[in-house]
């Protein structure tokens, strides 16, 4: 008589021993034409049921790329519109500028009355300027630096010390931490050819 525990199931075609039959395979062939009828049926039912799954995947798969697609879109339109309307709050500040810089044109008065005006006017300037983070660099009888200065000329000059700025050509101006446009200097050097 066959031992009952050193019985084994032999492995199917395709599968090693030790490993379980696949969901839905019976353990033995069907012994009836009805028996294999309805476990074809059952396959069949099970098979509907995945290939339901995966369109439904498939499906969900493809509505999340569209959304994705959209989004990157929806950003990059945003994104193009902000760099388009950057300036717009400094455009804002400088149109009252524009304002003040027509009415001085068309004022009568001294020249020392319209003088005043412009100088208001670039006060103003200056102001807006300053609010948005750009600041003047203060060049004259200052030691000469060239990460801030650029230097036009070497003068001999009493009224500045040797290698200081003696006099500003074009305003030097920073925008935060960044050199925006280095000043135009000339710079003194010592009489008769001594230092700089």
């Amino acid at each position: 008589m066959p031992d009952d525990e050193n019985t084994t199931d032999s492995p199917t075609p395709g599968q090693s021993a030790g490993q379980p039959r696949e969901s839905g395979v019976p353990e033995e062939p069907p012994a009836t034409l009805e028996e294999a009828t309805g476990h074809i049926e059952d396959l069949a039912g099970t098979l509907r049921e995945k290939e339901e799954e995966v369109a439904g995947l498939r499906d969900g798969l493809l509505r999340e790329r569209a959304e994705l697609e959209n989004f990157k879109k929806r950003m990059a339109k945003e994104r193009s519109e902000a760099l388009r309307y950057a300036s717009e709050p400094l455009i804002r500040e400088l149109l009252p500028l524009i304002d003040n810089l027509e009415r001085a044109l068309t004022a009568e008065g001294s020249a020392d009355a319209v003088r005043e005006g412009v100088e208001m006017v670039a006060r103003q300037f200056e102001d807006i300027l300053g609010r948005v983070g750009v600041q003047r660099l203060e060049a004259r009888n200052q030691p000469f630096d060239p990460s801030e200065h650029e230097a036009l000329a070497h003068v001999e000059s009493t009224r500045a010390e040797p290698g200081h700025v003696l006099d500003e050509h074009l305003a030097g101006y920073r925008l935060h931490d960044r050199l925006l446009r280095p000043a135009q200097v000339t710079v003194a050097k010592a009489p008769g050819g001594e230092g700089n």
